[in-house]
């Protein structure tokens, strides 16, 4: 940076103080001390005194409030943990389906959401009729393997999804930058909950063990009443976390979000090329095409989340081309599929599980390409970065939208 001098040589220059803070943070703090020393006097350095030492005085909740809120999340976390192990229970019996599980679960986190960001009263309302009527409708499906009922399962998980993100938004839910939150919340929690996940395998691994060693084996009753109930329990304890600000995982998330980003890139010209290599059909090898919509939505999902982490401030640099690569190339396979999809159709007729995967594959092209078109603005100087990450969180309620139709119409109709 030079010399300490530069701090108060650039005291009336914010642009050229924040680029020196940019450039060396751990030189800039050090020689600040001296410089405020020096100007105490400075409204512009006294703004940097409270951005550089706010953690010092950060903690303005008061205690009780944080036990008050400490001693929610745990009983949330318990009922979360007893109620998948109750749901549990009743599909081994094979009472219900094994999709209920979800109620065990995201009814909870979306209760502390609604109470980590209070809503009115209408929003809560519809909140808890949306789970209710969900819950109802689900188990009056007959336990078959019909076509349309395993759409319908599959469908509901997303259509929740949603319906977890007006929890989560709250009275904000019409605003863009309430949307990304929780996309990044989700990316996030993805991050956190792998975490304790590997930590709760690790002990279950240290258990199973020691049990052994003495000749007992407690594998089936371990499974039953404490891996599932401890799932269920951290997946509660995660959403608070994320929304505490935990550093891990809003640290660690960018840096995958750039390193995963080319590495998906790469991998996916390789398979594609193997694919075109070996001969691969997905027009006439159902698996096959099935297969490529996975490679398409796991495609989407590594590009939403880098988006998402991609900071508005940012200019442009090399996560963006990438980005617009992988979105390119998603349109690619996306094309593929909808032909394969639309041959299949015209040759061997209407089903449930074609119509649906024609359907969910013409929503994600349409947002491929209202997403391509805004990186193409911003390649080009016309938008911003928020136009991208508009083009991701104002298309979030047609997938929701999608999903219920699939989840409450298809059963009906065949």
């Amino acid at each position: 940076m030079g010399s300490i001098n530069l701090i108060t040589e650039n005291m009336d220059n914010p642009h050229e103080l924040e680029r020196l803070f940019r450039e060396e943070p751990d030189l800039f703090k050090k020689s600040f001390s001296y410089a405020w020393e020096q100007n105490p006097d400075s409204q512009v350095l006294a703004v940097w005194q409270e951005r550089l030492h706010f953690k010092e005085t950060e903690n303005t909740e008061k205690p009780p409030f944080i036990l008050k809120k400490v001693w929610f999340i745990g009983i949330l976390a318990i009922l979360a943990g007893i109620s998948t192990r109750l749901l549990f229970h009743y599909t081994e019996q094979e009472a219900i389906a094994p999709i209920n599980l979800i109620f065990g679960i995201l009814p909870f986190i979306a209760v502390y959401f609604v109470y980590h960001k209070p809503a009115n009263r209408k929003l809560i309302y519809i909140l808890s009729s949306l789970f209710l009527l969900s819950g109802i409708y689900l188990n009056l499906l007959p336990l078959d393997d019909k076509d349309s009922i395993i759409m319908a399962y599959l469908h509901l998980p997303i259509f929740l999804w949603v319906v977890m993100g007006l929890a989560f938004t709250g009275n904000e839910y019409g605003r863009g930058s309430a949307r990304l939150a929780y996309l990044k919340f989700n990316g996030e929690f993805s991050i956190l909950y792998a975490c304790m996940a590997i930590c709760g395998m690790i002990l279950t691994a240290i258990t199973m063990q020691l049990f052994q060693f003495i000749g007992t084996d407690i594998s089936e009753f371990y499974f039953r009443n404490v891996v599932l109930f401890g799932a269920a329990a951290l997946a509660v304890v995660a959403a608070y976390l994320v929304t505490r600000d935990t550093k891990l995982a809003k640290h660690i998330a960018p840096y995958i979000a750039k390193i995963f980003s080319p590495l998906v890139l790469a991998t996916l010209l390789v398979y594609l090329l193997a694919v075109i290599w070996i001969g691969k059909n997905p027009f006439l090898d159902r698996n096959f095409l099935l297969l490529f919509n996975g490679v398409l939505l796991s495609v989407l999902a590594v590009t939403i989340f880098t988006i998402t982490e991609r900071g508005t401030g940012e200019k442009k640099n090399v996560s963006d081309y990438i980005s617009f690569a992988l979105i390119a190339l998603a349109l690619i396979i996306d094309g593929i599929a909808l032909s394969a999809i639309v041959f299949r159709l015209s040759s061997y007729g209407i089903t449930p599980n074609r119509m649906a995967v024609l359907g969910v594959n013409l929503l994600i092209f349409a947002n491929l390409i209202w997403i391509i078109l805004s990186y193409v603005r911003f390649m080009g100087n016309k938008a911003g970065p928020i136009a991208i990450q508009d083009a991701v969180t104002k298309y979030l309620p047609v997938y929701g939208v999608w999903a219920a139709l699939v989840t409450f119409t298809f059963p009906l109709i065949f």
